[in-house]
């Protein structure tokens, strides 16, 4: 009598779920988010959800007129330390109030207490279990009289990236990518980034304004494009989590 012979029932591998993650955005004014009030000015770090899968959550502590060191003093970092977990991230960007020297509760020397104060950040998220990432300060708006953007953050974005390297921390350049960016703009075409509006353009400006360190929307996506970029760059394992178009 002839036996049946019986397969083996085959077992499809399912794909690991994504383990949800958070990314902690410690900054100022330029990463912040902003009120439907002051629309249309916004942070890159508010346009950056946009930009990743639903199993990513950022965690925007950003906040205006605020340094590496007054942000520290304040509690916020403390505040992230409180909250973050480990395999989350903690993105990093200060500068454009640290250079303000007439202003001791703001100002760090890029060479010393810069750094130093940026260790912290680093020391404490890695405490954590989570990842720290450094992004130099995005650029202000500054061209030269035959049109070339210009730097606008004296040694900062240089001691941040010496401190990457000394603390073997992932560093975005987001200094360099935005000068780049301007200068293929040019200088007509690059205020269409920032908050430069003409009187009457938008209801909460209806004088306008010319600002050339603050995004309006448009331009905070275009700056937030810049760190995905540097993501993908540095091979972070959020990389993952970019969604198609912005790859």
């Amino acid at each position: 009598m002839n036996r049946l012979e019986t397969k083996p029932k085959l077992v499809m591998a399912e794909e690991a779920p994504s383990k949800p993650v958070t990314i902690y955005l410690a900054g100022d004014s330029t990463v912040s988010n902003y009120p439907n009030s002051l629309f249309p000015r916004s942070g890159w770090g508010q346009v950056l959800p946009t930009m990743l899968d639903k199993e990513v959550t950022i965690r925007n502590f950003a906040k205006r007129r605020r340094s590496s060191k007054s942000f520290i003093q304040e509690g916020r970092l403390n505040s992230i330390l409180n909250s973050i977990q480990k395999g989350d991230y903690l993105f990093i960007q200060f500068g454009h109030n640290d250079e303000k020297v007439n202003y001791p509760n703001l100002y760090t020397n890029p060479d010393t207490t810069y750094k130093s104060y940026l260790k912290q950040y680093i020391v404490g998220a890695r405490k954590k279990g989570a990842i720290p990432v450094l992004i130099t300060p995005v650029q202000r708006m500054s061209f030269s009289s035959s049109g070339r953007a210009l730097d606008t953050h004296g040694r900062y974005p240089a001691a941040m990236k010496a401190l990457a390297k000394e603390e073997n921390v992932p560093v975005i350049d987001l200094a360099s990518k935005s000068k780049t960016l301007y200068q293929q703009l040019g200088a007509v075409k690059t205020k269409k980034l920032f908050l430069w509006l003409k009187a009457g353009e938008y209801p909460n400006y209806p004088q306008g304004v010319e600002d050339p360190t603050h995004f309006q929307e448009y331009g905070a996506t275009q700056i937030a494009k810049l760190v995905i970029e540097g993501i993908e760059e540095q091979h972070l394992p959020i990389e993952n989590h970019i969604l198609p178009k912005y790859r």
